[in-house]
């Protein structure tokens, strides 16, 4: 019982989500975007590991949120954008593969090579900053960020294996 209503929940939990993350403000959005990687990329951002996006364009998306953010560098410093006219490399999946790429549960190449994340692109700036990501010394994170993003993963990561699990039992007649 608990590991359908999880399946439905990690299923269905992004359309749920989809009308009120679309409602909030950019500007909301854009604030809690640069705490976020500033927070996250703490070390890298005072160790100038940015410059390689200096007056480049990273376009992150979320696909079943419908939501998109473009993201340079410039001036030493994150700017974070609602449009762009040209963005060099373009990184897009789905919320529930995104938690658990950030929280390491999924590899992002394997999740590429399933066609789950469309890096589209510079493929040398797409690979900079995959790098980067890679990079990110989750115990740096502070501790109740941590916890919410592993709790998070494990309760989405779950609820796809019950996926996989039932398609195996539905398949193996």
């Amino acid at each position: 019982m608990i590991a359908q209503l999880r399946k439905k929940l990690v299923q269905h939990g992004p359309a749920l989500l989809r009308v009120p993350v679309k409602l909030t403000p950019f500007a909301i959005q854009k604030k809690m975007m640069l705490d976020g990687l500033a927070m996250v990329f703490k070390e890298a951002l005072e160790d100038g590991d940015f410059e390689f996006l200096e007056d480049r364009w990273l376009k992150v998306e979320v696909r079943d949120l419908e939501l998109q953010w473009f993201i340079s560098y410039q001036d030493e410093k994150l700017v974070v954008a609602e449009q762009c006219e040209h963005h060099d490399v373009s990184f897009s999946g789905e919320c529930n593969d995104l938690v658990l790429i950030a929280a390491r549960k999924e590899d992002p190449d394997t999740l590429f090579f399933q066609r789950r994340l469309r890096i589209e692109g510079d493929t040398e700036l797409g690979l900079e900053v995959k790098n980067l990501m890679d990079s990110i010394d989750l115990d740096s994170l502070p501790a109740p960020v941590k916890f919410v993003l592993q709790q998070s993963a494990d309760f989405i990561h779950q609820g796809m294996q019950a996926n996989v699990t039932d398609n195996e039992v539905v398949h193996a007649h």
